[in-house]
This record gives structure tokens, sequence and C-alpha cells, in this order.
């Protein structure tokens, strides 16, 4: 079996999730720098994790409206199909950062920077992302 890969995309820094090989938990797993290196770690990490497909949080306010930084996500959905060529699907990043940062917030008084705190919340953003996927997914079988 493989896994599924989530992504919580950003214009600084990238939360990166991991399914289970049954594609039933998601897992967060680490933060990437948006740099001219990322889609070359991604692809790497897509092939050690024998990753099947990739999903990656779609940026909408509550209008359904596409945020800003979904131009840019269009765009690197584009290069992850043509430049790792697995399927990559859309899945609504809807209030998964604040969700993210409300449980990390009982969890981590624990004298962390406020730095690693926030980078621990896009992991977990990414997480709650792909469990949404794959809850989506496992409904509608």
């Amino acid at each position: 079996m493989s896994k599924i890969l989530g992504i919580d995309y950003g214009s600084k820094r990238v939360g990166i999730a991991l399914s289970d090989e049954g594609g039933t938990i998601a897992f967060p797993k680490t933060i990437l720098l948006n740099d001219r290196h990322l889609v070359q770690t991604l692809s790497k990490f897509c092939i050690d994790e024998s990753v099947r497909e990739i999903v990656v949080g779609e940026s909408r306010d509550g209008l359904g409206e596409q945020n800003p930084i979904m131009e840019a996500i269009l765009e690197f959905k584009q290069t992850l199909e043509k430049e790792i060529r697995l399927p990559v699907h859309l899945e609504q990043e809807f209030m998964t950062s604040v969700n993210a940062r409300n449980f990390k917030a009982d969890m981590l008084d624990d004298g962390r920077r406020h730095s690693e705190k926030k980078e621990s919340i896009d992991a977990s953003a990414a997480a709650l992302i792909l469990q949404r996927y794959l809850d989506r997914k496992k409904n509608a079988l």
C-alpha cells in the first residue's frame, strides 16, 4: 500500500502531513521552507514515503471566494503534477489553521519559542486538510 501527502501551502512555509498506508488517518510530519528547492524536496519525500497522491489545501474565504494566495496554490499544483507526476487534488482548507492553532494552544504551553509553535501549526493544518480529504473519500464509498 502507499500513502497520501497533505500540504498546507504558505508563501514562506509549507506544512506537510502524511496518511497511514491504509489512507485513513493523517499525521503532521514537518514544515518545509517555500524556496526554490521545495518541489525537489517534495519529490524525494514522495519517493521515500511511497506517496500515491497529493492533497493541497484550497484557500477560500467564508463566502467561497478565492483568497489572494489561491493563484500561487494553483500554480504550485500544476508544478507538482508536471514535476512529480502524481495526482494532485485540492481540498478545502477553510479554518484549518485556526483549528490547528486552537488545538496546539492547549498543548504547547511548554516554553518553546513562538516560531516553533507557529511551525508546528503549519504541519497540523496540513494534517487537518488531509484528514478532511480522507474522510470525504471514505464517506463517498
